[in-house]
């Protein structure tokens, strides 16, 4: 039997059909590349914006319509967020969410087998549940590993659907990461990454924390470099900084998420920080590790619910005077069931979409995209907003202009 799969959002996303992929072989399929013909055809699917359930959609319609006969699932954060909507997809056989993934085997074979027509298992999410288990051991076409340490996210950002999606923080154990890690230098993989849904929140719930165990990790035989994925600012502790910056092993790039650079969007998005608190954070990096050895990486969301021009240009001043080496921009997304899906002042979708005037084209004569680090058009929304795409120009225009960190990189 064939098996693809097709996977939409994080490093998380990506090291759990990773996992998917090596427990299916160790069951007798074969796994193929989307371009070929499969059995089983499942998406992994992301849900932070209605894009990722649009493209979830998309490729199921297309996997059926080409292969009628195989069986399609659904997989992820999108049927665990939104279950009664994802449930009603005609062209998915199984229905998984983000948890119990080792279910996914048994249920694909209920429909290869004739038992079902159709299956959904999503399970919701419980306090005080315990981290999943998914060994991955051998990761294609990467020199580099992923290692889940962590799921879930506690907080309630305006704006963010992700604590449905995945639950309560659940940390894994550290004896089981430890050995994870045991396991790919023995089999050649000298640079791990250690990748959660909040990572920060590591140990919260076990009272252990995330420098102990980046500590532990480069006591490893055989690890040479540690990555860490996105960290939130506010949980990084001055004590945390310093014994991150006494580990040789550990990379000194970090994603240290944003979201905006006004303090009054900040805190209509609900997030614990300001400008100000994350610039510290930011500064206490550069100085632990050496101002020319840090690098920075961040999101910014634009086109927020209320944002003014105002507040888009401190938003902007913020992010350019950052120095940032890669920012991830993207237009807000509106998603039923969080609190800023009914904030006043939204940006209409059709703004979101206008193409960019004639007089300031960069992408190509009637350029229109909507997906993250787009151009778009001049224009007002919502509260005075700009139209959001010819934000995210302008915020990508500034940081090529200032940001020295950037030109050197792309002389690379």
């Amino acid at each position: 039997m064939r098996v693809t799969f097709y996977t939409l959002g994080c490093k998380v996303n990506q090291n759990e059909t990773g996992a998917l992929a090596q427990l299916f072989e160790e069951n007798g399929y074969t796994v193929v590349s989307n371009e070929e013909g499969a059995d089983v055809y499942i998406v992994n699917s992301c849900t932070v914006t209605n894009f990722g359930d649009q493209k979830s959609r998309k490729w199921l319609r297309r996997a059926k319509r080409e292969n009628p006969g195989a069986v399609t699932v659904l997989t992820g954060c999108y049927p665990q967020a939104f279950p009664e909507e994802a449930a009603k997809i005609e062209e998915a056989d199984v229905v998984t969410g983000s948890g119990n993934r080792h279910a996914i085997l048994q249920d694909v074979q209920k429909v290869l087998n004739g038992e079902e027509t159709k299956v959904v298992d999503i399970r919701p999410h419980q306090k005080g549940e315990s981290f999943e288990e998914l060994p991955m051991d051998r990761f294609a076409d990467h020199t580099r590993a992923f290692v889940k340490v962590e799921d879930g996210c506690n907080r309630r950002c305006a704006y963010c659907v992700i604590p449905r999606a995945r639950g309560p923080v659940r940390s894994r154990s550290e004896i089981s990461i430890l050995e994870e890690l045991r396991r790919l230098a023995a089999s050649g993989y000298c640079e791990v990454v250690l990748t959660a849904i909040s990572l920060p929140s590591y140990g919260k719930d076990t009272g252990t924390g995330l420098a102990e165990l980046v500590e532990h990790a480069a006591a490893v035989a055989g690890i040479e470099r540690i990555r860490l994925g996105s960290l939130d600012p506010d949980m990084l502790t001055d004590d945390d900084i310093r014994r991150l910056a006494a580990v040789p092993k550990l990379c000194p790039q970090f994603h240290l998420s944003l979201q905006s650079g006004s303090s009054k969007t900040l805190r209509a998005m609900r997030r614990p920080y300001t400008t100000e608190q994350y610039a510290a954070v930011a500064a206490k990096l550069r100085e632990a590790f050496g101002e020319e050895n840090v690098n920075i990486t961040t999101d910014v969301i634009v086109g927020f619910p209320g944002e003014t021009e105002q507040d888009f240009e401190d938003s902007m001043a913020f992010v350019a005077g950052q120095r940032f080496l890669k920012v991830h921009v993207f237009p807000y997304s509106r998603r039923e069931g969080t609190p800023a899906f009914d904030f006043p002042n939204q940006v209409p979708e059709h703004e979101k979409e206008s193409p960019q005037p004639s007089h300031d084209r960069r992408c190509g004569e009637g350029t229109r995209r909507t997906g993250p680090c787009s151009t778009g058009a001049h224009g007002t929304g919502a509260a005075g907003n700009p139209t959001v795409l010819h934000l995210v120009h302008r915020i990508h225009q500034t940081i090529s202009a200032s940001c020295g960190q950037c030109a050197r990189a792309q002389k690379r």
